[in-house]
């Protein structure tokens, strides 16, 4: 349940887990955690109970410990709850969806930054698959045959809401086997363009790092011992002034829930207009806008066993941080 005056986001992470945040409105001042938590996510109150006793819920940055707990207008509450296991998504033709690439086997999503994947807490209505369904309806038959997960047919690996790009999409069970296990073998290459904080010394290099969850927010990743194993390579593509910034390729060897945004916030370069990581202070872009595009994908066809390479220049709304050209350059280049 959510409305206008609920500042509302969630995510799902590679575990299958939701991250949920979410800004304290009027209407939930003095409101007890677990209603408030169970209004916001559509769980029961005693789902609520259970979350907060298990220590996944935070306001303020403080883990809650009691249920009865009051809120305050303007507070934050963070956290982490099962993906929903119910979420099937219903067509709507009226998603705009654009196709980079389309065959009997796969489609590739072009996903501008504002638009959400897939059904969450607060984001029931307008997702990217909803409208790939309504076009497609074979790729909703996945979910009945028990392919993949409930609420994101044929859907093999995720970007955040905020960042922009290349999305893959299984058409069929053996396409969907087939990019799944190319993925867990690393086989599928994705690069990223990135606009980060500061100039980044390095022309090149790699970032070794394993992610797990913040033990004190559990809507946040960051570097951990123990944590998933997790690699970013990334080269300097320019440098920006005025404010000092770099522009950066960054190709993933590992998928890990904000891993490009963890990673390069380790190294003391967050990424542009990232609250999470580092601050949202560009106000030439959305204020929901990451400086972060996914524009490149290749992978071995399911079918013909050839490779695949697509990809996207940098959208217009990310380019008013400075020229792309060679960053597009970047993606186009063997």
């Amino acid at each position: 349940m959510s409305s206008p005056d609920e500042p509302l986001t969630s995510e799902i992470d590679d575990e299958g887990a939701e991250h949920l945040e979410a800004t304290v409105p009027a209407l939930m001042d003095a409101m007890r955690i677990d209603r408030a938590l169970a209004m916001l996510t559509g769980c029961s109150r005693s789902e609520a109970v259970r979350l907060i006793e298990g220590g996944s819920v935070v306001v303020d940055g403080v883990a809650v410990t009691k249920p009865s707990q009051l809120l305050s207008e303007g507070g934050v509450v963070e956290a982490v709850l099962p993906a929903p296991s119910d979420g099937s998504v219903t067509p709507d033709a009226s998603v705009d969806v654009t196709i980079a690439l389309l065959d009997d086997d796969v489609i590739v999503v072009n996903k501008p930054y504002s638009q959400v994947v897939h059904p969450g807490a607060g984001n029931h209505q307008g997702t990217m698959i909803a409208g790939v369904i309504a076009r497609y309806p074979d790729v909703a038959k996945l979910a009945e045959e028990g392919v993949g997960e409930i609420g994101r047919p044929g859907i093999v690996h995720r970007l955040d809401k905020g960042t922009s790009g290349l999305l893959l999409i299984a058409r069929n069970k053996d396409a969907f086997e087939s990019l799944s296990a190319q993925i867990a073998s690393r086989g599928v290459e994705r690069r990223y363009i990135a606009v980060v904080e500061g100039h980044v010394e390095s022309a090149r290099g790699v970032v070794d790092a394993p992610i797990g969850r913040s033990a004190t927010s559990p809507t946040k990743m960051t570097v951990r011992p123990d944590g998933r194993e997790a690699r970013t390579h990334y080269e300097v593509i320019g440098y920006l002034e005025q404010p000092s910034r770099t522009i950066i390729g960054a190709t993933l060897e590992t998928g890990r829930t904000h891993q490009i945004r963890v990673h390069m916030a380790a190294i003391g370069h967050s990424v542009v207009n990232d609250p999470r990581y580092g601050q949202r202070n560009e106000r030439s872009i959305d204020p929901e806008r990451l400086a972060l595009h996914a524009g490149r994908v290749a992978f071995d066809h399911p079918t013909s066993g050839e490779r695949v390479v697509v990809t996207a220049e940098v959208p217009s709304d990310m380019i008013v941080l400075g020229p792309m050209k060679q960053a597009n350059e970047w993606l186009s280049a063997n």
